[in-house]
């Protein structure tokens, strides 16, 4: 199950990317918010992010208007490796090189059909496992 949150710079984003989970029959957990009101988005990436932390998902996505704020929210989770990406090879590369466990995905910066597709990449790549990405992973966990 996918955990997926965002405040509301990314709300619209939040319900094209539910929406293409729903064709793909993937499972989430929808964590708000839950209109285009402002709201504070590190109560978000904090619910998400607690959501993977805590073993109740799997993966978590976070949206808001550049990514940023939200991933940096994210990140004070212990055990969360939140990456903000842009396109699909960094979604690639943080998940076989970072095992980057919440994608962060700026609603202002990314398209709905680039972040689908930034988002798929996310989901479907695995870790590689190789010993320095896992002695990497390792470090950044004690920093």
């Amino acid at each position: 199950m996918i955990a997926i949150g965002c405040d509301h710079g990314g709300y619209e984003l939040k319900l094209f990317l539910e929406k293409h989970l729903d064709e793909q029959g993937i499972s989430y957990k929808d964590l708000g918010c839950d209109s285009t009101d402002s709201v504070d988005y590190p109560e978000y990436g904090r619910a998400v992010a607690k959501a993977v932390a805590d073993g109740t998902c799997e993966k978590g996505i976070v949206i808001c208007s550049t990514g940023i704020g939200i991933s940096i929210a994210a990140n004070k989770v212990p055990g969360i490796r939140a990456a903000l990406c842009t396109n699909t090879m960094m979604a690639k590369l943080t998940r076989e090189h970072n095992d980057a466990n919440v994608l962060a995905l700026g609603g202002y910066i990314v398209g709905p059909q680039l972040a689908a597709a930034i988002m798929d990449t996310f989901i479907s790549t695995e870790f590689s496992g190789g010993e320095r990405h896992v002695r990497r992973v390792g470090k950044i966990e004690n920093v």
